[in-house]
C-alpha cells in the first residue's frame, strides 16, 4: 500500500494563522470601540452627576444669602411704615432717655444696667444736626432692630441700620457696648458696605454685597450685605447684616467629590474660597496656581450659563453654580482623567481577556483541527491511495457525524446528531420556563414596591403643600399676635394713673374743683374720651386675638385634610369630586386669602368614580396654586377664580378652574405641560407637567384654554366615565 508524504505547508497550521490574524483584529477593533463607548458613557455619567452636585451645592449655599435679603426686606417695609407714621408726642423724652452726648462730642446710648446685656447700640458722630425728623429716624431704627435683633441673631452676627447723615444703630449680642467703644472720629459713612448703596453707585435700590473681609474681634471671614430704604425718594436708611463664611469656606473647601475640588469667587475676581489658598485669604501658594486660577475665571465668565464646560488647557471639567443674592460662582474642578480613567482600565481589561481568549482558542482550535481534521483527511487520502491502487477494502471511521463518513452511514448520523440536538434544546428550554417563572415572580414584587413607592410620592407631594400653607397660616398668627401686642403697648394706662393721683390730691375739694377749676372742668370730658380710646383699643385687640383663633382653627382643618390622606387606603378607591375639590380649596386656603382671591365653587352633583385619590389632589392642589399666582398682576379686589365640576353629555366629568389673571400667549399653549417650561422667575416648571402626566395615567386629560395675555385661562381635568356608563 503506497503512502503518500507529508505537506510541506500542513493545512492546521496555515488555517491557525488566518484565523489567528483575523480573530487578533476583531479583538483590537472591539476593543478601540468599546473603549470609545465606555469614555463616553462613563463622562455623560459623571458630568451628570457633577452637574447634579453643584446644582444641589448652590441650591444648598446660597440659602443664606437669601435669607438675609428677605430678611432685610421685612425690616425695610415695617422701617418704612414706622417712618411715615406720625410722630408720638413724647419722642423727644425718649431720645433723651435713651441716648446722651458725652464730653467728646458724640452722641450715644446710655449705658445699661449690666453689662453685657444684649440690646441696641446707637453711635451718632459729633456735628450731626440732630433736628425733629432724624431724632423720629433714630428711634425708629432703636425700635426695629429691638424688635427683629433678638429673631435674627441665630442665622446673623449682627444687625445694624446706618443713616445717611451719620447716625449708626446695632444690634450685637456678642458686643452689646460695640457704641461705646468706637472712638469719637468713627465714620461709616465712608466704609464700603454704606458707599456701595448709595443711590449713585447703585441706582437699581438692590441689596449689594461687599467684599470678604476679616472681623476685627473673632478674625473670621465675613461679608457684608446692605438694603438701601427710600422714603418718597429720599434716602433715609442703610440696613445691614454681617453674614460669616467660617463654615461655607469649610464646606466648599472639604465636602467635595472624589479627586475635585471646590472653588469659591466673585465675578470680579474675588477669590473668597480654594484648596491651596494662604490664610491671610485672596492669594494662592504660586504663581502656577494663580494663572491656573486665571484661566477657571475667564472660563467660567465665558460659559454663556452652561452648568459644566470644559477647560482643555488644563484637562479639567468646571461645573459652576451661580450663588443667587451674591455675584459668586461656586466652581467645582474635575480632572477629565477621573472621567476616562474607567474607561481605559475597562478596555485594558477587555484587550488582556481578549488576548487570553484569542490564546485559549487557537489552542482548542489546534487540537481539534488535529484530531477531526488533519487526521481524518490523512486517512481519507491513504484510502484514496489505496483505491487507486485497486484496493477496495477500505476501513473508514464510520461513526463520524460529518461528511467525512461512509454516505451509507451520512443519514444515520445526521439522525443521531439532530436526536442530540434535540435532547440539549429541551433540556434548556425547561432550564428557561423556569427562570421565566422566576423573573415574573420579580417582576411582580417589583411592581408592587412601585405601586408603594407611588403612593409614598403622592403623599409626599400633597404633605409639602400642607406644610406650605400651614407655613402661611403661622406667618398671619405671628403677624397678629406682634400687633396686638402693640396695641396693648400703646394703650394710654398711664393717664388713668395721672388722673386718679389728681384726684385724690383734690379729694378734700373735689366738688369745687371739678365745677370752678379750669383743669377739673376739662376732666370729665377727659376720661369720656380716654374710656373711648381704651374701649376701641380693646375692640381692635380683641378682633386680632380673633383672627388668631381663626388662623389656628385654620391650621387644624389643613391638618385635619393632611391626616384624611395620610392614611394607605387601596391605590384605587371611590371618590366623591366635590369633596375633594374642597380639600384642594382648603389647602390653598391661606396662600388665596393671602393673595386676596376670591373663589366661586359651582360643583354640581356628580356620581362617585373608582380612581387614584392622591393623584387626583395632586392635580388639582397644582392647578389652584398657578391660579393663585396667576392673579398677582390684577388689582386685589378684582382677583376672582371660578371652580366648576360638572358632568358633559357624554358622561365625563369635567372639573375646570377659570381665572382672570395674567392669562397665556397663544404661542405658549403648546408648551405649557412640557418638563422645565415655566412663565414664573422662581418656578420649577415641572408642576403642570406632572399633573398632565397624572391625569394620562388617570385615563383621562389635562386641558388649557385662554384668550391671551390679560384675559385669563381655564385649566380643565377631563375625566373619562366609568365603564358601566361608557359601555352604555
Amino acid at each position: 500500500m503506497p503512502h503518500l508524504p507529508p505537506p510541506h505547508s500542513p493545512m492546521a497550521r496555515s488555517t491557525l494563522i488566518k484565523m489567528g490574524v483575523r480573530i487578533a483584529v476583531v479583538i483590537a477593533l472591539s476593543t478601540f470601540f468599546s473603549f470609545l463607548h465606555m469614555r463616553q458613557t462613563l463622562r455623560a455619567e459623571a458630568l451628570t452627576q457633577l452637574s447634579q452636585y453643584v446644582e444641589q451645592r448652590g441650591t444648598q449655599e446660597e440659602s443664606i444669602f437669601l435669607l438675609a435679603e428677605d430678611t432685610q426686606s421685612l425690616l425695610a417695609r415695617d422701617m418704612e411704615e414706622r417712618v411715615r407714621a406720625a410722630p408720638a408726642p413724647d419722642e423727644d423724652a425718649r431720645f433723651d432717655r435713651l441716648f446722651t452726648r458725652l464730653p467728646d462730642g458724640t452722641v450715644r446710648t446710655r449705658p445699661a444696667g449690666s453689662e453685657g446685656t444684649p440690646r441696641v447700640g446707637a453711635f451718632i458722630p459729633p456735628g450731626v444736626a440732630l433736628d425733629a425728623g432724624l431724632r423720629h429716624r433714630v428711634l425708629v431704627a432703636h425700635d426695629v432692630l429691638a424688635q427683629y435683633g433678638p429673631a435674627f441673631r441665630v442665622r446673623f452676627v449682627d444687625t445694624f441700620i446706618t443713616l445717611p447723615e451719620g447716625p449708626m444703630l446695632t444690634y450685637w449680642p456678642e458686643r452689646p457696648n460695640i457704641n461705646l467703644e468706637v472712638e469719637s472720629g468713627f465714620n461709616p459713612l465712608t466704609l464700603e458696605y454704606f458707599q456701595t448703596s448709595l443711590p449713585g453707585n447703585n441706582p437699581t435700590r438692590r441689596p449689594v454685597w461687599t467684599r470678604v473681609s476679616k472681623e476685627e474681634v473673632s478674625a473670621k471671614w465675613m461679608v457684608t450685605v446692605t438694603t438701601p430704604l427710600d422714603v418718597d425718594g429720599r434716602y433715609v436708611a442703610a440696613l445691614s447684616h454681617d453674614v460669616m463664611l467660617e463654615e461655607l469656606i469649610r464646606r466648599t473647601l472639604n465636602d467635595h467629590l472624589p479627586q475635585s475640588y471646590n472653588i469659591l469667587l466673585r465675578d470680579d475676581g474675588e477669590l473668597i474660597a480654594h484648596p491651596r489658598m494662604k490664610a491671610s485669604g485672596g492669594q494662592l501658594m504660586s504663581e502656577e496656581d494663580q494663572e491656573h486660577l486665571r484661566e477657571i475665571m475667564e472660563r467660567v465668565g465665558n460659559r454663556q450659563g452652561a452648568p459644566v464646560v470644559e477647560l482643555p488647557s488644563q484637562g479639567v471639567w468646571l461645573a459652576v453654580a451661580r450663588l443667587h443674592g451674591t455675584d459668586w460662582n461656586f466652581v467645582t474642578v474635575l480632572p477629565e482623567h477621573v472621567v476616562s480613567r474607567p474607561a481605559l482600565q475597562a478596555a485594558r481589561i477587555v484587550l488582556l481577556l481578549g488576548v487570553l481568549s484569542l490564546l485559549l482558542e487557537l489552542l482548542l482550535m489546534s487540537w481539534v483541527l488535529r484530531k477531526q481534521i488533519s487526521q481524518p483527511l490523512m486517512d481519507f487520502t491513504q484510502a484514496t491511495a489505496r483505491i487507486s491502487s485497486g484496493d477496495f477494502q477500505v476501513n473508514l471511521d464510520t461513526a463520524r457525524e460529518d461528511e467525512l463518513g461512509q454516505l451509507a452511514k451520512a443519514f444515520g448520523a445526521m439522525a443521531t446528531r439532530l436526536r442530540r440536538r434535540e435532547e440539549d434544546l429541551r433540556a434548556a428550554n425547561e432550564g428557561l420556563e423556569q427562570r421565566v417563572e422566576e423573573r415574573t415572580r420579580e417582576l411582580k414584587s417589583v411592581h408592587q414596591q412601585l405601586v408603594q413607592t407611588a403612593r409614598r410620592t403622592g403623599m409626599a407631594e400633597i404633605a409639602t403643600n400642607v406644610l406650605h400653607n400651614v407655613g402661611n397660616v403661622l406667618n398671619s398668627v405671628y403677624t397678629s399676635s406682634q400687633v396686638a401686642k402693640e396695641r396693648v403697648l400703646g394703650m394710654r394706662l398711664d393717664h388713668v394713673s395721672r388722673v386718679a393721683q389728681m384726684l385724690q390730691a383734690r379729694q378734700a375739694n373735689l366738688a369745687v374743683f371739678l365745677t370752678e377749676d379750669e383743669r377739673g372742668k376739662l376732666l370729665t370730658p377727659f376720661l369720656d374720651k380716654l374710656g373711648q380710646n381704651l374701649m376701641d383699643e380693646r375692640q381692635e385687640v380683641i378682633s386680632l386675638l380673633e383672627d388668631v383663633g381663626r388662623y389656628t382653627e385654620h391650621i387644624g382643618e389643613i391638618v385635619k385634610v393632611q391626616q384624611d390622606y395620610a392614611r394607605t387606603p387601596r391605590l384605587y378607591e371611590p371618590v366623591v369630586l366635590s369633596e375633594l375639590v374642597e380639600d384642594a380649596l382648603r389647602i390653598n386656603a391661606a396662600g388665596l386669602t393671602r393673595h386676596h382671591v376670591t373663589v366661586e365653587q359651582r360643583l354640581e352633583p356628580v356620581p362617585p368614580i373608582v380612581t387614584d385619590k392622591h393623584k387626583m389632589l395632586m392635580i388639582l392642589v397644582n392647578l389652584v396654586s398657578n391660579a393663585k399666582y396667576a392673579l398677582d398682576p390684577v388689582p386685589e379686589d378684582s382677583r376672582r377664580l371660578v371652580v366648576l365640576l360638572r358632568r358633559s353629555a357624554e358622561g365625563s366629568i369635567h372639573i375646570a378652574l377659570s381665572d382672570n389673571g395674567m392669562g397665556i400667549a397663544p404661542e405658549l399653549l403648546t408648551r405649557i405641560f412640557q418638563y422645565g417650561f415655566t412663565t414664573r422667575e422662581e418656578g420649577h416648571g415641572f408642576g403642570l407637567h406632572s399633573s398632565a402626566l397624572a391625569a394620562q395615567e388617570l385615563g383621562g386629560t389635562l386641558r388649557v384654554e385662554s384668550e391671551g395675555p390679560g384675559r385669563g385661562a381655564t385649566f380643565t381635568l377631563v375625566i373619562p366615565p366609568p365603564p358601566a356608563q361608557a359601555e352604555t
